[in-house]
């Protein structure tokens, strides 16, 4: 079983003034978050807009994403509803050499955990060598991952179910898979999670704290008291007041005007709460 552990951002999609996707500066963005820190970016999950983007888009970025120095770096988000296209955008990723995969179940629609192991079995049928994180967050997709899904799933599947993004907060602290990767979705988590069973950390906001979060990590595996964390949270807390993809493309414009680039229903934060998350983030002096 392949372990992902480390900071890894939910990248963020950078759009131009007609609201396509900017294939350079997206790339550009979380290459500089790898070099700022991070062990690696997902691509195309929820904080990068995922479900608004076109496929073609997405697969025009990840042509030119395969010649990165970065390449091992990256986890691709799946961000789609259909079985087909989430098997097809695989099977491009694969022919490109992308093999890491974050697969949120399908939202919308209402199920259990015997429907979902179907749905994981139907795509690693069609993508036998894919290496898939699965994706637990309730508030997005309706459904909420159960331990015994995750067990039956890893002893079905133990060469492709290598992980567990965990966004409901209800699983990090109870898996105890041999080898499994187990990565929270807040900073929150992080120092707390990595005492425990958890190997790092996927987060919107690491496109913000990635050296922040990165020097908590390395402390600890250090064995070193962690001075940086009070800060991290704090910042995280900060941004938890908001709409996360709101309150980071409003932060990030204020240095670079294309942040204000945002796809509908998605909107930059308005005036009050702008005031709010730049005066509260410039009073725990971060920039």
């Amino acid at each position: 079983m392949t372990q992902i552990s480390g900071i890894f951002a939910a990248g963020m999609s950078i759009l131009d003034e007609n609201l396509g996707l900017n294939i350079n500066k997206t790339i550009e963005h979380s290459e500089n978050l790898i070099a700022k820190g991070c062990h690696g970016v997902a691509v195309f999950g929820s904080t990068g807009q995922a479900q608004l983007i076109s496929i073609s888009e997405k697969i025009n970025l990840l042509n030119k994403l395969s010649d990165s120095k970065f390449k091992e770096n990256f986890l691709i988000g799946t961000g789609l509803n259909s079985l087909t296209e989430i098997i097809n955008f695989m099977k491009i990723s694969s022919s490109l050499g992308f093999k890491k995969f974050l697969i949120m179940p399908p939202a919308y629609y209402k199920y259990g955990d015997k429907e979902v192991i179907e749905f994981y079995a139907r795509i690693i049928n069609e993508v036998n060598e894919s290496k898939i994180i699965l994706y637990n967050f309730e508030k997005l997709c309706g459904y909420k991952f159960s331990l015994s899904c995750v067990e039956e799933l890893v002893k079905k599947f133990p060469e492709q179910i290598i992980g567990l993004k965990d966004s409901s907060y209800n699983l990090y602290k109870e898996i105890n898979i041999d080898g499994f990767s187990i990565l929270p979705g807040s900073e929150l988590k992080l120092l707390e999670g990595l005492k425990g069973r958890c190997t790092g950390i996927i987060t919107a906001t690491c496109n913000v704290t990635a050296e922040l979060s990165r020097k908590v990590y390395d402390d600890f595996l250090q064995n070193k008291e962690s001075s940086k964390n009070g800060k991290l949270c704090d910042v995280r807390k900060i941004f938890d007041q908001f709409n996360l993809i709101s309150g980071l493309h409003t932060f990030l414009s204020k240095k670079d005007k294309i942040y204000k680039n945002i796809l509908p229903p998605l909107t930059l934060l308005n005036k009050k709460e702008e005031k709010k998350l730049l005066e509260d983030l410039e009073k725990l002096d971060f920039n």
